[in-house]
């Protein structure tokens, strides 16, 4: 049977079998997983490099769904679009702050038409009177304000700023599983892994009271359409931006 793989995915395959041969079992420590990951990109263009990470909890119960945001104290890599729903003087802060699209019942009007080329959605909560309508566009592409990711707040102007700079939402999936793009491939092992160290905390940090046994069940790194590398999640737990 013929490999759906190209040539080049299966060199990385190999440099990652290599590394794992010499590792021993229970996946890579993160600083070398955080380089491996890196060097198997199969991409000509700068990769995204995004932790998959299962946690030991049941999304299906409200007390144990995982959500927040974490700082990444390198960005993802990645120029975010910020759209901020405001009014009044919290405009101006919006756009000194760096939002690249700010407005109020004309967002809201534009979107209703379809369009969505934007990352993030802040808004102050006297909007959201108005915002709230666009759930049904906005929710399943996980652009609907919400305060627990910090995006409805009459601070707008940290809070675009904080965007701006690295910060992302993460929850869980049906699965109990965490998707969070920690940078590109052409950051350097040491940023990718003060990255990966902020998130470690951020989830260990979020865990449920209701969660029990181990928490942290598995951790992988992948590039773009690179193959995945598993992590040694006991070390990984250990991890910290101190």
């Amino acid at each position: 049977m013929a490999s759906r793989h190209g040539k080049k995915y299966q060199e990385a395959v190999e440099k990652l079998q290599q590394a794992l041969a010499s590792n021993g079992a229970g996946g890579l420590k993160p600083m070398q997983a955080c380089e491996v990951v890196r060097d198997t990109s199969t991409v000509r263009f700068d990769a995204s490099i995004e932790a998959h990470v299962r946690l030991g909890v049941d999304p299906r119960q409200a007390d144990q769904m995982v959500r927040g945001t974490v700082a990444l104290p390198n960005g993802t890599g990645k120029s975010i679009r910020v759209l901020a729903f405001v009014g009044g003087d919290k405009a101006k802060e919006a756009q000194d702050a760096g939002a690249d699209f700010v407005g109020g019942e004309d967002l809201v009007e534009r979107i209703r038409g379809g369009w969505t080329e934007f990352d993030v959605a802040i808004a102050t909560p006297d909007m959201m009177s108005k915002v709230g309508p666009l759930g049904k566009i906005l929710g399943p592409r996980g652009l609907m304000p919400n305060p627990k990711s910090g995006t409805v707040t009459f601070d707008v102007g940290r809070a675009v700023r904080e965007v701006k700079g690295g910060r992302v939402e993460f929850r869980t999936d049906r699965w109990g599983i965490v998707h969070v793009a920690i940078g590109k491939a052409s950051f350097p092992g040491d940023k990718l892994h003060e990255n990966l160290a902020a998130l470690m905390e951020a989830l260990i940090r979020n865990k449920p009271s209701a969660s029990k046994g181990q928490y942290l069940r598995t951790l992988y790194l992948a590039s773009t359409m690179g193959p995945s590398v598993p992590v040694d999640v006991r070390e990984a737990a250990k991890l910290t931006t101190g």
